[in-house]
Parts: C-alpha cells; sequence; structure tokens
C-alpha cells in the first residue's frame, strides 16, 4: 500500500488538527472525505457478493489496483472514530464526458454504480460545507441526465442515516440496490459485464474499451501511480 498518500497519512493528520472542537449540536462537518463508491466491496462475504453482483463484480473492485479500495475503507473508518464533526461522500464512475449539471442521487449502503461528471463532485462537496444535514453521514451519488439538480441537498442528505445509527437493514439495503441496477445508463444495464476502461454504449455494442477485454485489462495504466 502507498505509504503516503492522502488517504493513509492525510486524512488522520487532518482529523488530529480539528482535535477539541465542538461536537455537540446541529453543525456543519469539519472535515469532508472525498472517498469512492465500492471501498467496502473487496471486504463482503461471498454471500453478499453474489447477491450484489452487479455492483460487486464491476471492473474497479474485480481488479482494485493498488489495493486502493482497502486503502480508502481504512481512513474511513479513521476518520469515523476521530470525534470530529465529518462527512463521508463516496462518489460512482468519475466521467467527464457525462452532463455536468445533472441531478445528483444519493444513497447508502454502497451498492451505487453509475456516472457523475468531476464539476458535479466537486459541487456536490462545495455543498457539503454549509450543510449540517450531512455531519455525521456516509453516501453514495451518482447523477441522472437530463434532470436538472436541486436548489439545495440539504432535504436529500436530511432523509439519510447518521453513521452512529448502523448500516442499513438486508432488506433495505436490497430495495436500495433494485432500485439503483434500474438507473444505470446505456440498454444492458449491465454493470458486472464491464471491462475496466469500456463504456456502458460499447457494451451495447459489443466493443472492446481502451484497456481491453474484459478479465484482460491493463489496470495499471489506468491506475494513478503511488507516491511511495
Amino acid at each position: 500500500a502507498p505509504k503516503k498518500s492522502i488517504d493513509s497519512v492525510g486524512v488522520p493528520a487532518l482529523t488530529k488538527a480539528f482535535e477539541g472542537v465542538e461536537t455537540q449540536g446541529k453543525q456543519n462537518p469539519k472535515v469532508i472525505m472525498l472517498s469512492s463508491a465500492g471501498v467496502t466491496r473487496p471486504s463482503w462475504d461471498d454471500e453478499k457478493t453474489t447477491r450484489f453482483a452487479g455492483c460487486a463484480d464491476i471492473p474497479i473492485v474485480r481488479l482494485n489496483p493498488f489495493n486502493i479500495l482497502n486503502i480508502k475503507a481504512d481512513s474511513e473508518e479513521k476518520l469515523r472514530s476521530s470525534g470530529v464533526p465529518y462527512c463521508i461522500f463516496r462518489p460512482t464512475g468519475l466521467n467527464d464526458s457525462w452532463p455536468a449539471g445533472s441531478r445528483p442521487i444519493f444513497s447508502q449502503g454502497d451498492v451505487a454504480v453509475g456516472r457523475i461528471c468531476r464539476k458535479d463532485v466537486a459541487t456536490i462537496l462545495a455543498d457539503i460545507v454549509e450543510t449540517p444535514e450531512a455531519n455525521g453521514k456516509t453516501f453514495e451519488a451518482f447523477t441522472l441526465e437530463g434532470y436538472p439538480p436541486s436548489t439545495s441537498i440539504s432535504a436529500a442528505l436530511g432523509r439519510l442515516r447518521l453513521d452512529s445509527e448502523g448500516p442499513l437493514s438486508d432488506d433495505a439495503l436490497y430495495a436500495t440496490f433494485s432500485n439503483m441496477q434500474q438507473l444505470l445508463p446505456g440498454e444492458k444495464q449491465d454493470a458486472a459485464a464491464l471491462a475496466m476502461g469500456q463504456t456502458y454504449e460499447q457494451l451495447d455494442q459489443d466493443e472492446t474499451g481502451r484497456l481491453g477485454a474484459r478479465g484482460k485489462e491493463d489496470a495499471e495504466a489506468a491506475a494513478p501511480k503511488p507516491s511511495s
């Protein structure tokens, strides 16, 4: 694992800087972590992986280059246990060709799959800074093309569970997963069939993605190199 990544070193150092801050009452998060959808999926048992194959067998989870998802999951836990008011935002697949200004769909339980433009990720991060409803919560998001965003994310985030309330029930998680799968891009809507670097549109046309066929991808060519 990279020893000097922002996830493994930066997050714990940042939380230490906020030690002693007021944590009672309604307030905005002091530390906002940009994580990733899929960080818990490598640790799922076989039964859960099979039941949620539509999100557990996608390329980033299947290949997990440089063990990056596990590193982010570990950093998330360090942030939650720090005692600092926080929010953890896990965007799905980053795609700058996906229209910016689309409506974010928030969910919890790490079963979301889809696309989001980096501009919308930046907008959500900026909005979280002044959204007390985000405090103490971990959530995922992708965006829907053709639907404008709400004027505020407060109502959507206010419906989400606090991390301190524990995980969703199995039934609630499967209901969330089922809804998320219906909102996938493309016609086949089969994220688990994708190769890394392949788009949903290429999958619909039976075209090979930029990193090769599924199971033969050059994952390291696409992954950012660790600093050490």
